[in-house]
């Protein structure tokens, strides 16, 4: 029995000229063209489902929705990536020949950007994660409370192995740390991130200093700064012993700490602050996560999803 063929692409949107440019002006293969051909002929059938007629009347938002598409769809981000590079050929092709004013492919991302957020916690194996110092062992309070500021304050490794004592603000629930470009920013920190503190301050720090501190919040065993191999290493550690098998680095932690709190339904200015981006679109990656997380959900809970 055979398949019912797929109508061709409207004439409108001018697929066989673009062909045409790929074979005869660029000479690229047969195979090549077939990938380019089916790339573009698929955007033209969803652009036409939303009622766009040509070319001229797909938006950026339009490809950043068939981009979300080819993700829900289970495309890998190399086939993505082949896509966006397709749709921003084919784009300029209708620039060079008038037929179209303007390329919605320029501000659409790319799958770079969603390859390189790593996995998230979810708030359960965040507190997991956060629970695991063993309390018997002579370092524990300092683990904790190094683990509790860094999801508290979503703040990178570097601010935290900065972190100076005179930053700590405890009573007005503050930290000042020094981001990229030494730019300093105050970030909130929470109660228990707080108490977590507090008893490291009062119980362990005191007696890991051996006057060769610097002043830094936390140090190591031989009382020096804590080092960013040192937090890895720590974090590892927790990590295996809560039994998590994402690959957790301390990145992951600031990454949670977005999610988590888009997730709850901050603003996505505030999150930008308190994450020391000088551009919001970098804090904007993170709403694909939620989008990841809404799509999971509702996938996983709808009766007729």
């Amino acid at each position: 029995m055979s398949s019912t063929p797929k109508p061709a692409p409207p004439l409108s949107f001018s697929i066989e000229p673009y062909l045409d440019h790929l074979r005869f002006e660029r000479g690229l293969s047969e195979k090549t063209l077939e990938s380019y051909e089916h790339d573009v002929a698929r955007m033209v059938e969803f652009a036409a489902s939303r009622g766009r007629a040509g070319p001229g009347d797909v938006s950026t938002q339009d490809l950043r929705a068939y981009l979300l598409l080819l993700k829900d769809l289970g495309l890998a981000p190399s086939s993505i990536a082949r896509n966006v590079s397709s749709l921003r050929t084919y784009f300029r092709f209708l620039i060079g020949e008038n037929l179209v004013v303007g390329d919605p492919s320029e501000r659409i991302d790319t799958p770079k950007a969603w390859k390189k957020l790593p996995d998230v916690l979810t708030v359960a194996e965040m507190e997991k994660l956060i629970e695991t110092p063993d309390l018997n062992h002579p370092l524990a309070f300092r683990d904790k409370a190094m683990l509790e500021f860094a999801y508290a304050s979503g703040v990178r490794v570097s601010e935290l192995t900065d972190l100076r004592l005179r930053s700590l603000h405890l009573d007005d629930a503050f930290a000042s740390v020094f981001g990229k470009g030494a730019k300093e920013r105050l970030v909130p920190i929470g109660r228990r991130a707080i108490g977590a503190l507090s008893i490291y301050l009062r119980e362990t720090r005191p007696r890991l200093d051996r006057g060769k501190s610097e002043g830094r919040v936390f140090l190591n065993a031989r009382g020096g700064p804590l080092t960013r191999m040192g937090v890895w290493k720590i974090l590892r550690g927790h990590v295996e012993a809560a039994g998590i098998e994402k690959r957790v680095s301390p990145h992951v932690l600031r990454h949670s700490f977005a999610t988590h709190l888009l997730e709850g339904g901050a603003d996505l200015v505030a999150v930008q602050e308190m994450l020391g981006h000088a551009d919001i679109g970098t804090t904007q990656r993170y709403t694909h996560v939620d989008r990841s997380y809404l799509h999971q959900e509702h996938r996983s809970h709808h009766p007729r999803a």
